[in-house]
């Protein structure tokens, strides 16, 4: 029988102390989700038509905008008031209670909006001419609603095997209903749309199973615990999200009918680069709880120390995108998505820089909210997205304007996020200078 040396041991012990609780457990659960989204990609690629995919992809973009830009404030205040509820010994019932009376009304108010809006302009303009994506785009409101509320309460209240597990579930469910469409032999992009769309609402079911005492009674929660903060993150995630998925959004709203294979290729490579912004996802769900607990409880040094540590991993993983996309991207791409594959390595490194700079902009953003600073967060994304438009305009390629633009946004808000959040540090605490050094010198420790 071998033993692990020492020091070896005191790596891995070093290295699992800098990644945030939860971390392993949901990473598990959107490591399966990714790769059911990829499967997803690439069964509907073999299927559809360019107009056909570029209608189920502009679902894609319009859900992953709208549910998350609207619904994930709900879940980042449940699960922040309930860590802080937790460091306190106070039940947070109430709050789940009063984001959820929240998000039904929004979740109205965005449907009906939709269903004026569609006829006049979504289906003809962003759905190429397929209006039961319309739809699914309802549907979607329902289920990630749904989702993000369970998902909130889930991580608030340190439960993340389950939450790993409505992820992994809500992958697999995907897969297994988009198999059965393929299988069917439809090439009817709606029911791809619809493929996409359900699945979370079963998979919170499944999360749920077994789960007790997730809800517990406390003192009132007054619409002030959540609403004086909500519009503010409202408009910051709406705008995160936004300018994840703008350079798709531009490229499908200003790409003409005789670019649909063009505009297929890009969406594809859009998928590619993105792959790290997947992988974030599982430090960033675990991340906010953790940083907010710490801020509920007085525990500025533990706050700092676990941000500094994150921003490492987060620039590690922005790096090892730009290298890999400039190089092995184009290859993965052509083996991925063979039908519709048209970019080149400048192609896919540019993605992956914006990438990189969006993730580093989003972890610096949950700095930001777990100190309270949700002006400075939708200040931050406001200006990044002006970036974006200002640099759109340059240049005769679509395409590479789309890419250039969401470099320079993405960088634009995160600089605006890393100074904002020491100014905001430097409030909360004396020795933010000591912070300031580390990350600027300091090696991370794994």
């Amino acid at each position: 029988m071998t033993t692990t040396p020492p020091k070896s041991q005191r790596l891995v012990d070093a290295a699992k102390a800098n990644v945030p609780e939860g971390t392993y457990a949901v990473g598990a659960g959107l490591m399966v989700a990714a790769v059911t989204a990829y499967g997803f990609q690439i069964l509907a690629d073999k299927k559809l038509t360019e107009n056909g995919f570029n209608a189920l992809n502009a679902l894609w973009v319009m859900v992953f905008v709208v549910a998350p830009g609207f619904f994930q404030p709900l879940e980042q205040e449940i699960a922040r008031a309930l860590a802080h509820r937790r460091a306190q010994g106070t039940g947070g019932g109430p709050v789940v209670k009063r984001a959820a009376q929240l998000g039904a009304i929004l979740a109205v108010a965005v449907a009906l909006t939709a269903i004026v809006a569609g006829p006049l302009w979504l289906v003809d303009n962003y759905f190429h001419d397929e209006p039961l994506m319309l739809v699914c785009l309802l549907v979607a409101l329902v289920t990630y609603y749904a989702a993000h509320i369970t998902r909130g309460t889930l991580s608030g209240n340190g439960r993340f095997g389950a939450y790993g597990l409505m992820h992994g579930s809500e992958g697999i469910l995907r897969i297994v209903l988009v198999g059965a469409v393929f299988a069917s032999g439809s090439t009817d992009p709606v029911w791809f749309g619809l493929a996409l769309v359900v699945p979370p609402g079963f998979a919170v079911l499944i999360s749920l199973r077994g789960q007790r005492n997730l809800i517990e009674p406390g003192p009132e929660a007054p619409y002030s615990e959540l609403s004086s903060a909500l519009t503010l993150l409202l408009i910051g995630t709406s705008l995160a999200q936004l300018m994840s998925y703008a350079p798709v959004i531009a490229a499908n709203v200003l790409s003409g009918q005789d670019d649909d294979v063009a505009l297929a290729g890009f969406i594809t490579g859009m998928f590619i680069a993105r792959i790290p912004i997947l992988l974030f996802q599982a430090v960033q769900a675990s991340l906010l709880p953790k940083l907010a607990g710490y801020a509920g409880d007085g525990r500025h040094d533990d706050f700092r120390s676990g941000l500094r540590k994150l921003i490492f991993v987060v620039v590690g993983i922005g790096i090892i995108g730009v290298v890999a996309g400039g190089t092995l991207g184009p290859t993965v791409g052509e083996m991925l998505f063979t039908e519709k594959w048209t970019l080149g390595n400048r192609d896919l490194a540019l993605l992956a820089a914006g990438a990189g700079a969006f993730i580093l902009a989003l972890t610096l953003a949950q700095g930001l909210i777990a100190l309270r600073g949700y002006k400075s967060v939708a200040g931050a994304w406001t200006i990044g997205i002006g970036a974006f438009a200002a640099a759109m305009p340059f240049g005769n390629d679509i395409f590479l304007r789309a890419e250039i633009a969401f470099v320079v946004s993405s960088l634009t808000s995160a600089a605006l996020m890393a100074l904002l959040l020491v100014m905001r540090m430097r409030v909360a605490t004396a020795t933010i200078e000591d912070l300031v050094e580390v990350v600027e010198h300091e090696q991370l420790e794994i």
